[in-house]
C-alpha cells in the first residue's frame, strides 16, 4: 500500500505540469458559468474535444442559461445536438435545464447531493461541476483519471471498466485539502490522462509522474488477458438511429414514414432502430405514419 507521504507528492507535481501545459479549452476560461461547465461535461462524454468545442459555443450562444433551454422544445435540443452522438444526452440536458429552472431558480446548484438529483447527472458529472464550476474538493474520476491512478499509484497497466468506490477513495487521497487547489489537481489528473498517460501509446518520456510511476518503474508490463476492442459503428443499430434522426433534424416539420424507410435498406434493423428512438423519447408520432422530434 502506498504511504500517505508518497501520495501527497503527486499533487504538486501534477499541478505544476498542468499550469504550464494545459490545453486552452473554452470551458476552462475565466468567466465560464456553471451552466457552461455542465454543458461541456455532458457533451464531452464519449465525444472528442475537437467535435465538442464548436457545438458548445453554438449551444451557449442559443441557450446561455438553463431557463433559456427549458423554455424551448426538447426536439430543438436534439436538433442542435447534431452529430455529437448519443443524442439521449441532449434530451437529458433539456430535462436537467427544466429541473434547474423549477427547483433552483435557474441556477446550477453547487451542493453535490442536489447535482446528483438532477436528471441524467451521475457520479462523475456531479463531481466535475462541483469541482470545476465551484472549486470544491471532490474526486472527479473518469476513464483518464482512473488510468493515471492505476498506473502511477497501483502499478497496474490499466483501470477497470467502470468507476468503483475504491477508485473514488484512491483519487481523493491524491487531492490536497484546500478545495481550490484540489479542483486544480482534479483537472490536472484528467488532462494528464487525456494527453500523456493515454491508453495505447502513453508518452512516458514527458510525463511529470515518470519518476514515481509504479507501473513505469516496474517495466510497464502489458495488461494480462484480452484487451478491450474499440466499438464499431458502421452497420450497427446506432448508425441506423443516427441516419433516422438526421432526417428529422433536417426537416422543418414532421415527416412521413416513407422518408425514414429510404435511409436504410434492412427493414428489420430499421424498424428496430426506430422503435428504440421512440422508446427513448427521441422521436414521437403526432399521427399514424408520421414522425417528428419531441
Amino acid at each position: 500500500m502506498t504511504s500517505p507521504d508518497v501520495l501527497d507528492s503527486y499533487a504538486p507535481v501534477v499541478a505544476e505540469w498542468y499550469s504550464a501545459n494545459a490545453r486552452d479549452l473554452p470551458w476552462r476560461r475565466a468567466g465560464t458559468t456553471p451552466w457552461g461547465v455542465l454543458v461541456s461535461e455532458v457533451m464531452l462524454q464519449q465525444t472528442p474535444v475537437v467535435r465538442v468545442a464548436p457545438a458548445w459555443h453554438e449551444w451557449l450562444a442559443r441557450w446561455p442559461t438553463p431557463a433559456a433551454l427549458a423554455a424551448d422544445q426538447p426536439g430543438e435540443a436534439i436538433r442542435a445536438w447534431g452529430r455529437l452522438g448519443y443524442p439521449r444526452r441532449a434530451l437529458r440536458l433539456h430535462e436537467c435545464a427544466v429541473a434547474i429552472t423549477e427547483r433552483h431558480g435557474g441556477v446550477v446548484p453547487s451542493v453535490l447531493d442536489e447535482l446528483l438529483a438532477l436528471p441524467g447527472v451521475g457520479t462523475y458529472t456531479a463531481r466535475a461541476v462541483a469541482a470545476f464550476a465551484y472549486g470544491q474538493r471532490h474526486p472527479v474520476v473518469d476513464t483518464n483519471v482512473r488510468r493515471v491512478a492505476a498506473r502511477a499509484v497501483l502499478g497496474e497497466p490499466d483501470a477497470g471498466p467502470t468507476t468503483t468506490a475504491a477508485d473514488l477513495t484512491l483519487v481523493e487521497s491524491l487531492l490536497p485539502l484546500e478545495p481550490p487547489l484540489a479542483a486544480l489537481v482534479s483537472a490536472a489528473l484528467m488532462e494528464l490522462g487525456a494527453v500523456v498517460c493515454v491508453a495505447r501509446t502513453p508518452r512516458c518520456g514527458v510525463c511529470p509522474l515518470a519518476e514515481r510511476c509504479r507501473w513505469l518503474i516496474s517495466g510497464a508490463p502489458a495488461p494480462v488477458g484480452p484487451t478491450r476492442r474499440p466499438q464499431t459503428y458502421a452497420g450497427t443499430d446506432r448508425q441506423v438511429r443516427g441516419k433516422l434522426l438526421a432526417v428529422l433534424r433536417e426537416s422543418h416539420g414532421p415527416v412521413a414514414k416513407d422518408a425514414l424507410d429510404a435511409v436504410w435498406g434492412d427493414q428489420v434493423q430499421r424498424e428496430r432502430a426506430l422503435a428504440g428512438l421512440l422508446e427513448d423519447g427521441l422521436v414521437v408520432t403526432p399521427a399514424p405514419g408520421i414522425y417528428a422530434l419531441p
